[in-house]
């Protein structure tokens, strides 16, 4: 049941995706937030969802969501990533280093988050180029997230 939601998110996300490029002119899409290109909320919310299925399938990070509320963790995700973004909402939630200083993050870890989050942009047919340019941010929270 949750593999069909995701997969009838997906096709609507595309489809609006799509519309939303064809409808988007080259000036106004360089004045767009990532967020916006992206396809905004629905687009992050369909990704996260995808991601924390892989995030939950890997064996270098799954011991780390052990006893945590997915539902919560995935909500706080979303939000996270939306500002992150550009989104319409600024993030209020715990910063970076704050919130995964008691994990003993290593370098493997975050290559394994990054590449489950590169993996899913990918399965939701976001340009590469705007792939790109999420995997910048994420690449620019690594020391925050592992405490260097």
């Amino acid at each position: 049941m949750c593999i069909n939601y995701i997969m009838k998110n997906k096709i609507l996300i595309l489809i609006l995706f799509a519309l939303s490029n064809a409808l988007i002119t080259k000036a106004e899409k360089s004045t767009l937030s990532l967020y916006e290109r992206i396809g905004g909320q629905p687009a992050i919310d369909a990704t996260v969802e995808l991601f924390y299925k892989k995030v939950l399938s890997d064996s270098r990070v799954c011991h780390f969501f052990k006893g945590i509320n997915m539902n919560k963790q995935k909500n706080k995700q979303k939000l996270f990533i939306a500002a992150a973004l550009g989104g319409p909402k600024a993030w209020s939630g715990k910063n970076m280093r704050r919130a995964h200083d008691s994990l003993d993050l290593n370098n493997t870890h975050f290559n394994a988050i990054a590449e489950n989050l590169e993996e899913s942009l990918k399965e939701m047919k976001v340009p590469q180029v705007l792939i790109k340019e999420v995997m910048n941010i994420v690449e620019s929270t690594r020391n925050d997230v592992l405490n260097l």
